[in-house]
């Protein structure tokens, strides 16, 4: 499948491992920076969105969505986990739930962009006002890519996913090039989409990296 990521901005906080562990599946393995691993909120929109070999969906070709995401390791290979993925298209929802085993939620959204500036709002449909995010966010800095063995590095620049099924683990390979990083602020006005029964973010000020664009590939789900 090919996609291209638009504004996508990571927000990042650190949280103890005992904190995340019972959301992990046991085979996976809580990756570590300097002995401390993060979560993140990742708000962008995507467009492009097309199966090889055939043309772009009219349906579910563009979208905004925001994930909810740690960082784990299985057999030496760091990847992404994800807690929750929120989008506005129903069809991406019912795929990525039934062919990637994936915790896609249909969600509302609001995403508009002013003077280098984006503001987005989303809210999930059937959380009844739990699951929501808003904020106004943008670039900072000039484009930079991250040093191998830093911080921005192990945040950002991961090339698989993992996801469970009835015990099962598999994994997805993710191809794109290496991300135009920029600096970043943002005035988060609400956030709840880690709201999880367990964790609580902490109340600091967290990391934030923003992405302009970037063209994407993933394959399907490989049994690990």
């Amino acid at each position: 499948m090919k996609q291209i990521w638009h504004d996508l901005l990571f927000i990042h906080w650190p949280l103890p491992i005992s904190m995340i562990r019972p959301f992990i599946p046991k085979r996976l393995e809580i990756d570590t920076f300097e002995k401390q691993t993060w979560i993140g909120v990742v708000p962008f929109h995507m467009s492009g969105i097309r199966m090889r070999g055939l043309p772009v969906m009219p349906i579910a070709s563009r979208f905004p969505e925001i994930n909810v995401r740690v960082y784990v390791t299985l057999d030496g290979k760091p990847g992404v986990y994800f807690f929750s993925l929120d989008a506005e298209s129903w069809l991406a929802v019912k795929v990525a739930r039934t062919f990637y085993h994936l915790p896609y939620y249909l969600a509302n959204f609001e995403v508009t962009e002013k003077e280098n500036r984006i503001s987005y709002q989303s809210q999930r449909t059937s959380s009844n006002g739990r699951f929501c995010f808003q904020a106004e966010y943008g670039p900072t800095s000039d484009v930079f890519q991250a040093k191998k063995g830093s911080l921005d590095y192990w945040l950002t620049e991961r090339y698989c996913l993992y996801a469970n099924n009835k015990n099962s683990l598999y994994r997805c390979e993710i191809l794109h090039e290496p991300w135009p990083l920029q600096k970043a602020d943002a005035n988060i006005i609400r956030n709840t989409m880690a709201d999880l029964d367990g964790i609580r973010l902490p109340d600091i000020k967290p990391i934030y990296h923003f992405s302009k664009k970037i063209e994407v590939l993933t394959w399907g789900l490989e049994k690990v």
